[in-house]
């Protein structure tokens, strides 16, 4: 392992330390809406259906976004970029947090997602072109402990907010969190430039397409579509099949969310140096198997006490972020860096549309007879989400296959 694996520099940690803390802000955005269910389905008097057009407006105005947005990712300075998209998306969870009814609250998460779905896209291309592959694994599991900072700290704060005060508090809570942060990255990350010098196209509708028909890339898109389901699918109703099926009180979820959380964000370094020492592809197939075992005990969980609950819970997500580094610091080193930014936001952008579809069908295929009535049909998104990990397996193979060959003939341009 090269000396840069074993220790970053003081800037670098400011960078990975930077990307986390904004990634949780905006994780938390959306993670949040999921345990809202509970409390916001009979507060506006809404369906299952519904809700899930809530949680899937986001993930599909977020991927138009990032296709629209795509052809242009590489032709300006990423800081630039990144600031840009955060303002945005600031502006919609302020929305979220004023909305008074379902139809301003389906807006507003249509504007956030506008902007929120293109930040982890320049978030990665940032990460890709300042780390090279052999340390991109540890980075990406620093990184993505934003997912677990957003369960320990955000979801249970917010799940309180909404209880003691009301559901609007949670997004103003994210908002008062993600103003000061936005100034941080301002006045201290510097300008990220050096895909400029490298960038071909110069029209920016041609360089979306040249990257969008690159037959290297095909296989990363494909597989980001499918690697996006299985979450999107069962997220939005764990909070209500928690409560209404396994008989968890409302006021016990924050409990479990931090529990579960706090595992996960524990486990994420460590699994990011594990990916990058046994290979990426080894723990993206450990993470996929665990994860298939357990979404199927989860997916058929009865009334139990919340100590099952507890390790269910925390044994799936060290599944789930195992598939979530490893597929992350995998496919960053598809492209090349002239493309990264096109990639990453064409990347986003079907990563959001198919978990947004995701989103909806799961509130089709679930059905709630009345609203404390147990969940029906939650097996059944078990089973799909179950069937995309088995096919992502093979399908990350030959994206394994196609990285290791880049980097032996490019490997200073991965």
């Amino acid at each position: 392992m090269s000396s840069k694996a074993a220790l970053f520099t003081s800037y670098e940690k400011f960078v990975i330390a930077m990307l986390a803390i904004l990634q949780f802000t905006v994780i938390l955005d959306f993670m949040v809406l999921s345990p809202l269910g509970a409390l916001l389905m009979p507060k506006l008097g809404i369906s299952t259906s519904q809700f899930g057009l809530v949680v899937s407006a986001y993930a599909i105005s977020a991927g138009a976004s990032g296709l629209l947005s795509a052809g242009f990712a590489d032709k300006f300075d990423r800081k630039r970029m990144l600031l840009f998209f955060y303002a945005g998306f600031v502006a919609g969870t302020l929305c979220c947090g004023l909305a008074q009814s379902y139809p301003f609250l389906l807006g507003a998460r249509v504007l956030t997602g506008i902007f929120g779905g293109v930040i982890g896209s320049i978030s990665f291309a940032i990460i890709a072109d300042l780390f090279p592959m052999e340390v991109r694994g540890r980075v990406m599991g620093y990184v993505q402990m934003a997912f677990a900072a957003s369960q320990v700290l955000g979801i249970p704060v917010g799940l309180y907010l909404a209880t003691a005060l009301n559901w609007h508090a949670p997004f103003l809570m994210i908002v008062g969190l993600a103003v000061p942060i936005g100034i941080f990255i301002a006045l201290k990350l510097r300008p990220v430039t050096a895909h400029l010098e490298t960038r071909l196209d110069k029209n920016p509708f041609l360089h979306l397409w040249h990257t969008a028909t690159n037959s290297f890339y095909l296989r990363g898109f494909a597989a980001t579509m499918l690697l996006a389901t299985g979450g999107f699918m069962l997220m939005p109703f764990s909070s209500a099949f928690l409560v209404n099926n396994v008989g968890i009180p409302e006021t016990r979820l924050s409990v479990i969310f931090f529990v579960t959380g706090l595992s996960a964000f524990f486990f994420g370094p460590y699994l990011g140096k594990l990916s990058d020492r046994l290979g990426k592809y080894r723990l993206f197939v450990f993470g996929s198997l665990l994860s298939m075992v357990m979404v199927f005990v989860y997916t058929h969980l009865g009334p139990n006490p919340i100590w099952v609950i507890l390790a269910v819970n925390t044994v799936l997500w060290v599944g789930i972020s195992s598939r979530m580094i490893s597929s992350s610091a995998l496919t960053s080193g598809v492209p090349l860096m002239k493309d990264r930014g096109a990639y990453m936001g064409i990347n986003s952008s079907l990563q959001q549309v198919s978990g947004g579809v995701a989103s909806f069908v799961a509130g089709l295929i679930v059905y709630q007879p009345t609203q404390t009535a147990p969940l029906q049909h939650f097996d059944t998104v078990g089973y799909v989400t179950m069937g995309t990990m088995m096919v992502t397996i093979f399908m990350m193979y030959f994206i394994d296959r196609q990285v290791a060959e880049r980097l032996a003939v490019a490997p200073q341009r991965q």
